[in-house]
């Protein structure tokens, strides 16, 4: 009775949601599970082919969304939280959403994108077959800790589920040393060639996580990823399963894996890890790969991940929440050789972390090397992020607190391109903001 009254409280919670306008990605669950603290343990029982769980710090939407529209386009059924609610309730509502009034439905395969904090708890419910790691960065320190407590987590997490493969990124070090727990059988992919200029930015993962000694590198990518050994231990790099080579960035960015070329519509470098580590698990879990290019044609890029609004310029939203992240979408955007205006929205609310500290570790110097037309800031954090760029010399041309008023602005401006970077509480209502601006005939009026 538990069970039927909390799925009808949370298709109840999720249409009531909708009407207001709302995302209804994790409240409906978050309610639920009120009500039936069990309801997440009853996932497995609809689950025919297989769990696949994606964690790390950065990328895990997109990929998580990846495996989902590969395996969709093979005619399967997919369980899946696309928006990206990564935590215990939003899995829940995922779950509550596919569910019919007296609580039955049936997939194929369940694609699970969590966050590693919660990874330990939700396995207490479910025992996922495959679980991917895509990267670990500080991000939210407040709410997270170092690294070093973010792995430990995710360690325990690993030793709760027993047999499980792994499919782990090879050029993060801190994400192969999960291969060598008890009962794993993991898989490797990575880019095995120098790619990137060779600026040593390394921030997290400098030293070895087996004995502490530092590494050294043969050639890096960004942060802590790249080509790595242990002098002192010999920890290093292992054997690659999906090897990623040929690498061109420009027009488009192609490149082959094992041999099989690809090519994507996705700006930035990190992309490829995304694109990658979707490959590996499709071939990880027994699923032909070789037409993995057209299984994606259906594929739409999540909310925030250079998603393009088109005005009278495009406009170009980007989710950095965190230094690694915020410095792979400078680079991105330096690569675009257009004359562009840039607004950066930070907030503080406790889904982005009190602590804004974190903005001292971006390199935003380098945004001086973007053919920058105008700076505008907003958000919670405002002034905070205004203070950054004054300790860069780069001048902010406008501070407000309106989403809307700075895109308007940019809209009037002489610039080609306008992007906008937001961290995570500011995503939604921004993309709102654009999303409105679009349907009212532009703004720039």
């Amino acid at each position: 009775m538990r069970k039927l009254l909390a799925v009808l409280a949370g298709k109840l919670l999720t249409v009531a949601g909708k009407m207001a306008g709302k995302k209804s990605s994790s409240g409906p669950g978050e309610f639920a599970v009120r009500l039936c603290p069990q309801l997440l343990g009853e996932l497995p029982k609809h689950v025919k082919r297989g769990i696949i769980v994606t964690c790390g710090t950065n990328g895990k939407t997109t990929t998580n969304n990846l495996i989902c529209s590969a395996l969709e386009a093979k005619g399967y059924k997919v369980l899946c939280n696309r928006l990206g609610a990564n935590l215990l309730n939003g899995i829940v509502t995922s779950m509550i959403q596919e569910m019919d009034l007296l609580g039955r439905f049936s997939v194929d395969y369940a694609c699970l994108e969590i966050d590693e904090e919660n990874a330990e708890p939700v396995f207490d419910y479910i025992k996922p077959d495959v679980m991917v790691v895509t990267n670990l960065f500080r991000d939210q320190l407040d709410r997270y800790g170092e690294i070093d407590i973010a792995t430990d987590r995710l360690k325990r997490a690993i030793t709760k589920v027993g047999e499980l493969k792994l499919v782990l990124n090879a050029d993060d070090p801190l994400c192969v040393q999960f291969g060598r727990e008890k009962g794993v059988t993991p898989f490797y992919y990575g880019v095995s060639e120098k790619v990137l200029p060779q600026l040593d930015d390394i921030k997290d993962g400098r030293f070895c996580p087996i004995c502490g000694a530092e590494q050294e590198y043969n050639y890096y990518h960004y942060s802590q990823l790249g080509d790595y050994c242990c002098p002192s231990c010999g920890f290093k790099r292992p054997n690659i399963d999906f090897e990623v080579k040929n690498v061109r960035l420009s027009p488009a960015i192609e490149f082959t894996v094992n041999g099989k070329p690809m090519k994507i519509s996705q700006k930035g470098f990190y992309n490829i890890y995304n694109f990658v580590a979707a490959y590996s698990v499709m071939n990880v879990i027994g699923e032909s790969a070789d037409d993995f290019s057209s299984l994606l044609k259906a594929y739409k890029t999540p909310i925030g991940r250079t998603q393009e609004f088109k005005f009278n310029k495009p406009v170009i939203l980007n989710l950095s929440k965190n230094p690694a992240g915020f410095n792979q979408v400078i680079a991105t955007m330096n690569a675009d050789e257009r004359k562009k205006d840039i607004i950066v929205a930070i907030n503080d609310k406790r889904n982005d972390g009190r602590d804004v500290s974190w903005l001292w570790d971006v390199d935003f110097d380098k945004v001086r090397n973007s053919r920058l037309n105008m700076l505008i800031t907003t958000g919670m954090r405002m002034w905070d992020i205004s203070l950054r760029f004054k300790y860069e010399d780069i001048n902010v041309d406008m501070i407000t607190p309106s989403m809307s008023k700075a895109v308007k602005t940019c809209l009037k401006s002489d610039s080609d391109v306008c992007y906008v970077l937001v961290n995570y509480t500011a995503l939604y209502p921004t993309e709102a903001v654009l999303t409105s601006l679009l349907k009212n005939g532009g703004g720039w009026d």
